[in-house]
């Protein structure tokens, strides 16, 4: 019977609708515009963590008709990051020269691969659109360095104006041989820059060891792409190492039908450096680290581990939990009452025709989200499933009935046979 029930309530799922009177929660739009044209506002993270799985139950409403909507992430899309071959790497005049064919289209920053530590070097980089060209363009002057002795971490990222040129130059003028070029990455350069909300912040943090631990537990549902971290003003250069670790809350008890989740664990490394080494002015920073991909349904406990070595902790204002920006976009009509409505745990996500046609338009109409408050409305969905379904223990209790009474006939039915063949 195990088996039949997943498969029963899955047929109640598929075949669910959606209906005002079974969303538990509704939140008005405000600032509607004055005419027709795109309207968009940011979810927060309470209506993530009411929606279900991917906010499986976020309907929009125009009275009461639902209306169509489409969720518009505020990241640009870019594409996977690609390696390339130096060309005619060498020496010229004691300094490491190469080339490198660029791909077709925009781009940006980009990754030297060095196989070498502890060093500090000028990287000087023009751009041609032929790979002989007699006077390519100057396209800027960086400073690489690795200061793994020194416990400060590495830096070989070139950040480029956006360019397009189909050949880069490069010369570097410090003690990196051609041999130790291993390669450049690039990816599509995005259009914008993503935004963020922030899930949960704090400033409590306490020592393990030589760790600095910040722990949050998070609402179900709500993702997070990003942890941000705020350091004070001392140490004014660091870098140092970070863990980060998510699991299932383990003040929520497991009931017998979930299997334990294993933790999802990343790591990255947060920098700061503002200094001049060596005659070169070094202003280096990377305060984020990506988070692990975890989803859940029910709530869950993130540690963030600061791996401070031999040095002192860092002092921190904050850290930060952030989710890139999800913006739910719609055809508004004047003069028209939109609200939002979610918590009805039967629901799938939403398929509209305008999501699969939609196209972001940069004049949209910014509206917000009133207050979150009970649907007046609300009823209890009714149970649709079979009688046994509902009472399994009924069936149960029906089953051993009759095993006792089969065994209460079958022990009969022996005592007879044994009386029967006994000598008279």
């Amino acid at each position: 019977m195990t088996l039949r029930v997943p498969a029963l309530l899955l047929g109640v799922f598929v075949a669910a609708t959606p209906n005002l009177h079974y969303f538990r929660y509704e939140r008005p739009l405000l600032n509607i515009p004055a005419q027709h044209q795109q309207a968009c506002l940011t979810l927060d993270t309470a209506t993530f963590t009411h929606s279900g799985p991917q906010l499986s139950s976020l309907r929009l409403y125009r009275g009461d008709k639902e209306t169509p909507y489409a969720l518009n992430y505020a990241a640009p899309a870019e594409s996977s990051p690609e390696t390339l071959t130096p060309l005619n790497a060498g020496l010229r005049g004691g300094v490491t020269t190469f080339d490198v064919a660029m791909p077709e289209g925009a781009y940006s920053n980009l990754d030297l691969g060095i196989a070498t530590k502890n060093f500090i070097a000028t990287v000087q980089v023009s751009g041609s659109q032929g790979q002989t060209s007699a006077r390519p363009t100057k396209l800027g002057s960086y400073t690489i360095f690795d200061f793994t002795r020194q416990k400060l971490g590495r830096s070989t990222v070139l950040r480029l104006p956006q360019s397009d040129f189909r050949y880069l130059h490069f010369r570097i003028d410090g003690p990196i041989q051609p041999d130790q070029i291993t390669g450049i990455t690039t990816g599509r350069l995005p259009q914008g820059q993503p935004r963020y909300v922030t899930v949960a912040a704090s400033s409590a943090i306490r020592q393990k060891g030589r760790d600095s631990l910040i722990e949050f537990t998070i609402p179900a549902n709500i993702p997070v792409d990003r942890i941000d971290f705020a350091p004070g003003t001392q140490p004014a250069n660091f870098s140092r190492d970070v863990t980060v670790t998510v699991k299932p809350d383990a003040a929520r008890p497991a009931t017998d039908a979930e299997e334990p989740s294993l933790p999802a664990i990343s790591s990255g490394n947060i920098l700061r450096i503002h200094s001049t080494q060596n005659g070169h002015k070094i202003d280096e920073e990377d305060l984020a680290v990506p988070a692990p991909n975890f989803s859940s349904d029910t709530p869950t406990r993130w540690t963030i581990a600061i791996h401070n070595q031999d040095d002192a902790p860092l002092t921190l204002h904050s850290v930060s939990l952030q989710m890139i920006a999800r913006d739910l976009c719609f055809n508004a009509e004047p003069g028209e009452t939109y609200a939002l409505y979610y918590g009805d745990g039967v629901l799938n996500p939403p398929h509209y025709d305008y999501a699969q046609l939609f196209t972001p338009d940069k004049n949209a109409i910014r509206v917000a989200l009133g207050a979150e408050r009970q649907n007046p409305q609300y009823e209890a969905r009714p149970d649709t499933r079979p009688f046994t379904e509902k009472h399994p223990a009924l069936l149960w209790i029906v089953l051993i009935a009759a095993v006792l009474v089969l065994a209460a006939i079958a022990l009969r039915s022996s005592r007879q046979i044994k009386d029967h063949n006994s000598p008279q």
